[in-house]
């Protein structure tokens, strides 16, 4: 009986241990490190895409789009898929403009421009008369 037993448990224990050290040998190359200054641009960019995410959830923003003849989920379609440069310039340009009225005219205007933009360079379809 003791001994099925140990030949029941011997291939279960030798199993077990080395599913214990798997891990360890793998964990032994450390991944690459990520220095503090990318992750202090991913954080500048996750905070001007919040920037422009929030402007565009203003209604006089959203009012004065569709004025234009924009539709707004083209719009969040686009701005979701700038770039990570692209964000940054658009909120460069967000902190230059005017403070008041002007500063929302502004922004539509440069929303606007870059829609245009990549309408004519045909990565984007917003705009009917573009085609």
């Amino acid at each position: 009986m003791m001994q099925r037993i140990c030949r029941i448990m011997n291939p279960l224990l030798i199993v077990s241990l080395i599913m214990g050290t798997v891990p360890l040998a793998a964990q032994a190359q450390p991944s690459q490190l990520i220095s503090t200054q990318t992750v202090l641009n991913t954080e500048q960019v996750n905070t001007d895409r919040e920037r422009i995410d929030a402007l565009l959830a203003r209604a006089d923003v959203r009012e004065q789009l569709v004025a234009y003849g924009v539709e707004l989920p083209e719009v969040e379609a686009r701005v979701a898929a700038l770039s990570d440069q692209e964000v940054h310039q658009m909120a460069e340009q967000l902190d230059n403009m005017p403070a008041g009225a002007n500063a929302v005219v502004g922004a539509l205007l440069t929303v606007f421009i870059i829609l245009l933009v990549t309408d004519l360079l045909g990565l984007t379809k917003v705009f009917p008369f573009t085609r």
